[in-house]
């Protein structure tokens, strides 16, 4: 059995006038399924406005379908009783774009990481300060940035604490929305490192979100496209995507900007298919 399942999941938002909501809803979502195995990543591709978020909302239990399910572990997280929905809040979380407004800015690291740590955990006060030093370690940080506050980080260390937020509570999966969109070239490859790292210790899955095809490649065991709320291709590996046809995917192919010697490689064979 998938670790995560989306079976035929549709969703759509209503459209709206400047004085009220009205007409037909916008399909965001579009018969989606898919697939996600323990220990994998699957990056899901797509432009802005294709349905990403709204598909890791849906994932995450933020925003219900109009229809079809989402199954964790063979739950359906929308109708499973109020305990089972529990775990799988624990058992799922997420890391967003931006790192900023994705913390309170009036509390420290060390409360940040706190969090989930106090809702699930019976932890003694010691026993919680080792636990987020030792996190705090593990995602490239260190004991003295525990009482900084978010505007004393960077983006790209402040993303590292809401990853250690995110594996805190030792999760089965993680959705990463475009986590690493908003960083430097640098930034990005050092935050993409750590993912890796992260998935192979701890056997993480993540739903990787992205409209960058390199970081995808970098980080993905397979490619989904989503294209105005289709999932147009889905690819059990990352070569099937450089020899589909598919004319959106072509397209995708055909805009990576091949700065690292290994994406040069990938764009001449493109250019040959």
């Amino acid at each position: 059995m998938s670790l995560l399942q989306v079976k035929e999941v549709t969703h759509s938002y209503g459209s709206r006038t400047f004085f009220n909501w009205k007409g037909r809803p916008k399909k965001v979502l579009s018969d989606i399924s898919l697939a996600i195995e323990e220990g994998t990543c699957l990056g899901m591709l797509g432009t802005s406005g294709a349905g990403k978020s709204t598909l890791g909302k849906v994932i995450l239990g933020l925003e219900r379908p109009q229809s079809g399910q989402i199954l964790f572990q063979g739950h359906d997280i929308y109708t499973a009783d109020k305990h089972t929905r529990q775990k799988i809040r624990r058992d799922i979380q997420a890391v967003f774009q931006d790192s900023y407004s994705s913390v309170n800015p009036r509390i420290t690291a060390e409360r940040i990481i706190a969090e989930p740590l106090e809702n699930y955990e019976k932890l003694t006060v010691a026993e919680q300060k080792r636990t987020i030093v030792e996190l705090l370690e593990r995602v490239g940080l260190s004991e003295k940035d525990l009482k900084k506050y978010p505007h004393q980080f960077s983006g790209g260390q402040l993303q590292r604490i809401n990853i250690a937020r995110a594996i805190s509570l030792k999760p089965k999966m993680i959705v990463l929305d475009e986590s690493v969109s908003s960083l430097d070239m640098v930034n990005q490859t050092l935050i993409l490192e750590l993912l890796k790292e992260l998935k192979e210790d701890f056997g993480l899955s993540y739903l990787f979100i992205t409209h960058d095809i390199k970081a995808a490649y970098s980080i993905s065991d397979s490619l989904g496209v989503l294209e105005k709320g289709e999932l147009i291709e889905l690819y059990d590996s990352k070569k099937q995507f450089f020899t589909s046809e598919h004319p959106v995917v072509k397209e995708m192919r055909g805009s990576i900007l091949a700065e690292h010697p290994r994406f040069r490689s990938i764009r001449t064979r493109v250019s040959h298919t």
